[in-house]
């Protein structure tokens, strides 16, 4: 609706078309969540495209052509960082744009700034599983990080376009107020269940549940990435069973059958996640995601 609106006015003021998309920064984001940021930011004067579909899973994507189209024209590449989107070094080779490469000006890590959680203590090797060196890199599942995320992304677009710095800064506090008001609405949901124990699929919620303090005791996986050993399984129903574990966190790509197999010998019950924005049915938007996340993690902590 924005863009129809902006081509209306340019057409009733004469303007040529082509001028007015020019004005705005061409943005493109490795994943959906740091596309809705940089569009909460930016408003009008950002266009905004991303890599990774809502439903793939970040950290296993396939590189193609069209994603080196897209770096190709853009004025401001935005990375998850931490090892999450490696591929998009790839994409960037091949989109031959010299403002996205790494130390220009139109690249920004968002994860700069991060507390980072789960830092391996010790040397990573391939025999781990998927285990990211610089720490979880799943950041973008907690609402309280934003002011860090939208600083991060403010200064890069105020070094493409510091005339705008005022509305960028403008944007991002009306944002963030709002942000504010609904965390808190998302801490008195689950005001109660604080400590409460669950079981994850997959290494992934770690920044959500340190941020309303429910605590993560085991995971189906015994390595990250990895079909989980039936040995491990039978030790995990035994805990599960042992510590009264009701929840078992999944997200689209994991392996649900596993999971409700354990979750019937444990009697628990799988809780589907939405892993980002747009992920699953109503959840397309920044607010709509954690408002399904929180009220999912109610239901099955009640």
């Amino acid at each position: 609706m924005r863009r129809v609106v902006t081509l209306l006015l340019a057409l009733a003021l004469g303007l040529p078309v082509d001028t007015v998309a020019a004005d705005r920064i061409r943005v493109v984001a490795t994943i959906n969540d740091h596309r809705l940021l940089v569009e909460a930011v930016g408003g009008d004067l950002v266009e905004v495209d991303v890599l990774a579909r809502p439903v793939q899973n970040p950290d296993d994507l396939e590189v193609r052509p069209s994603h080196m189209v897209k770096v190709r024209r853009a004025d401001l590449l935005v990375i998850n960082g931490l090892d999450v989107d490696a591929w998009v070094e790839a994409v960037v080779v091949g989109a031959n744009n010299p403002r996205v490469v790494p130390g220009a000006t139109g690249r920004v890590d968002v994860s700069r700034g991060i507390p980072v959680l789960e830092v391996p203590t010790t040397k990573v090797d391939r025999s781990m599983g998927d285990v990211h060196p610089a720490g979880n890199p799943h950041y973008y599942l907690d609402p309280g990080l934003t002011p860090i995320t939208t600083g991060n992304i403010l200064e890069a677009l105020a070094r493409v376009a510091p005339q705008h710095r005022a509305t960028f800064e403008t944007n991002r506090q009306a944002f963030l107020t709002r942000v504010s008001a609904s965390l808190a609405g998302w801490q008195r949901a689950l005001e109660r269940f604080r400590g409460a124990p669950v079981v994850v699929y997959h290494k992934e919620w770690a920044y959500l549940l340190a941020r309303f303090d429910i605590r993560q005791v085991d995971t189906v996986e015994d390595r990250p990435g990895i079909p989980p050993s039936p040995g491990h399984l039978v030790q995990l129903i035994r805990r599960m069973r042992d510590e009264k574990i009701k929840a078992i966190l999944v997200s689209a790509w994991n392996d649900r059958r596993t999971a409700e197999r354990v979750a019937a010998e444990a009697g628990a019950r799988v809780v589907l996640l939405a892993h980002g924005a747009g992920a699953l049915k109503g959840t397309e938007t920044y607010f709509d995601f954690f408002d399904y996340n929180v009220k999912a993690l109610v239901q099955a902590l009640e």
